[in-house]
């Protein structure tokens, strides 16, 4: 593996392992029957005057107006340097960083060796997707580490690639989820050293296989014949939390982790769809038989779930839930619909493919056995129609053509099956509380109108999607029929259409709620708070020239659904991307994720940069969430 190759975006090296042809099949098809502009045009007429469900034309300058909306804070303007920057009146703290100490027994972090070499009594590398819960009179923060930077973690090797089994069991402890508890004391935020809850779970980690796939041939290996256990989870993106005190973790680019040591094998059907190749990122293959596809054909099929964690007994075994669907998952959304039933909403985050829920067949009791809740249901993939409804469509035998096992294990081909549409990079989906909608962002998809998905289907522009070559992203709403999560029918319209009105004058210069105050790209990480308020968060160019002039480094902002208006609270620095968030149980502290810094963040220059999870607290300590 070259050292180019490892600093590759996860996007970009699916690319490499399953190149797209150039061109998608429908191209011409949709070039003789409508003009590009006059699409884009009927596009944006619908997405800006809908921009604000029945809430009329948005204001030309948000920053502006913003003195008179629900935003607590003065927005603050862009930032460029290699600091966390909040607005007058907050302050920032770092709550941890990666390769401190959960327990005593485990060292300060070393910068000369990229830290503990057991790693696994430390906090992880690469902070996502996190949320808190409250067991007793105790707070726990449960952390998403979701991959590496090799050249920090393993600083004395060349390239950063691991050259001994020692070397791979570093990195695997790395990854994963932290449980750790936190308290609140005069001196601030700190994490409770040797806590009880306090917790890693990693690559190799033993979990149980849950639901419909359990038990199918295609999970079964040597180590598992019954195809019911595994170890690990693996580039764990996003989160969600049960009503029941769960916490859902994500799995999503596990395909990266697997090669294989003899390059001529032919690899099994349907890898091709999840990026599957006989290259991995990580070169675990050479020193863990258990990753390599000759060996081990069946593991991958083994990654790719939603897991379960109980953060309050460290004694559970997490549970992976096949009845979730098997792609690239980036959040898991849980709401309880109308009538009970417990609804996940869920994106996959790759380049044209698409948005899923999955709701249960019970209902949700308080208090009574949930075990079932998340295996037996319905998966469903969404169809979004240029008319602002849409349909959620389910995965079943007869609407795939597949039997239900497969359905679960190679989800995307089912969805590829029924015409679902596809999306640009669908992240995290946000459900509002106060209102019964919900909201995902579209992170941006380079390939909208040039190629098809990795299954090749038709990714030609659409009213959700409408922009070729997508690099800005936008967020899609959508409403529920009969106010009910469950429904199979939502309308639907675009919240906003990131883009730079500074540099453009057409459709990439984004919807009627952006302005020169509030640019950004990218959208991704997005979580309400309890008044409805939408915090998003960024990961995406940050050079702050070109298409991006304006736009500085990664940043968090918030969005009112009822205006439309759009604010800059939070700029990380330069390199970063912000993911995560989660307030304390008094909605007085907020928890961030700080992720793959360039800049010599938190340490300073001559140290080695590490992902964190800061506190943000308003200085009077009033309720910010």
């Amino acid at each position: 593996m070259t050292n180019s190759r490892e600093e590759l975006s996860w996007d970009e090296w699916d690319e490499l392992q399953s190149p797209r042809p150039d061109e998608n099949d429908f191209d011409q098809v949709v070039d003789a029957a409508l003009s590009r502009r006059g699409f884009l045009g009927s596009v944006l007429a619908f997405g800006s005057g809908a921009a604000v469900m029945g809430a009329g034309a948005l204001m030309p300058n948000v920053v502006e107006a913003a003195t008179s909306s629900r935003f607590a804070f003065t927005p603050i303007d862009v930032a460029t340097d290699a600091t966390v920057h909040v607005p007058e009146g907050y302050s920032w703290n770092i709550l941890t960083r990666w390769g401190d100490p959960l327990f005593s027994d485990a060292p300060e972090f070393d910068h000369s060796t990229g830290g503990d070499p057991k790693s696994d009594r430390i906090f992880g590398e690469n902070t996502d997707g996190m949320e808190l819960f409250t067991v007793g009179e105790h707070q726990l923060v449960a952390v998403n580490h979701e991959y590496l930077n090799p050249k920090l973690n393993l600083p004395q090797n060349e390239g950063g690639m691991p050259s001994s089994v020692a070397d791979v069991l570093k990195m695997q402890n790395l990854q994963g989820v932290t449980v750790m508890e936190v308290t609140e004391g005069d001196s601030g935020w700190n994490v409770v050293v040797d806590s009880p809850f306090n917790r890693r779970i990693h690559h190799n980690t033993p979990m149980r296989i849950a639901g419909p796939a359990a038990g199918h041939d295609l999970l079964k290996t040597e180590a598992d014949p019954y195809g019911v256990e595994v170890l690990g989870t693996m580039n764990n993106c996003g989160g969600g939390k049960t009503p029941w005190g769960t916490y859902l973790t994500c799995e999503e680019n596990f395909n990266g982790y697997f090669g294989a040591t003899n390059k001529a094998i032919e690899l099994p059907n349907g890898f091709d769809r999840y990026g599957i190749g006989s290259d991995s990122r990580y070169e675990y293959e050479k020193f863990d038989p258990r990753y390599d596809l000759e060996k081990n054909p069946n593991e991958p099929n083994r990654f790719g779930y939603i897991v379960e964690i109980d953060p309050s007994d460290v004694t559970s075994k997490p549970v992976k839930r096949t009845a979730l669907g098997r792609f690239k998952h980036e959040n898991a959304e849980v709401v309880i619909a109308s009538d009970g039933r417990v609804v996940v909403y869920l994106g996959d985050d790759e380049r044209g493919e698409y948005l899923y829920k999955y709701v249960s067949e019970a209902a949700y009791q308080p208090g009574g056995d949930t075990e079932h809740l998340l295996n037996e249901g319905t998966l469903f993939v969404a169809r979004f129609d240029a008319d602002g409804t849409g349909q959620w469509i389910a995965l079943t035998p007869d609407s795939t053509g597949m039997d239900m096992a497969e359905i679960y294990i190679h989800t995307r081909m089912a969805a590829s099956a029924v015409g679902a549409t596809t999306m640009d990079r669908p992240e995290w989906v946000a459900a509002n509380p106060i209102s019964v909608e919900a909201y995902c962002a579209l992170t941006n998809n380079k390939n909208r109108g040039k190629k098809p998905n990795a299954g090749g289907d038709d990714t030609s522009t659409n009213a959700v999607n409408p922009r070729e070559a997508n690099h800005y992203g936008q967020i899609v709403r959508w409403k529920p029929a009969d106010e009910n999560h469950a429904a199979t029918a939502f309308t639907w319209d675009l919240y906003v259409m990131a883009g730079n009105p500074t540099a453009h004058s057409d459709a990439y210069a984004g919807s009627s709620n952006i302005n020169e105050g509030n640019l950004f790209n990218s959208p991704d990480g997005m979580v309400f708070d309890s008044s409805g308020l939408l915090w998003i968060q960024t990961d995406g160019n940050y050079k702050n020239e070109g298409d991006f002039a304006g736009m500085g480094n990664n940043q968090m902002l918030v969005g009112d659904p009822e205006t439309g208006e759009i604010v800059r609270f939070m700029t990380v620095p330069y390199g970063a991307e912000v993911t995560g968030l989660c307030w304390s149980a008094d909605r007085r502290s907020m928890f961030v994720g700080i992720q793959h810094p360039k800049a010599p963040f938190p340490d300073g220059e001559g140290k080695l940069a590490r992902s964190s999870v800061v506190v943000v607290k308003r200085d009077d300590n009033a309720v910010i969430g």
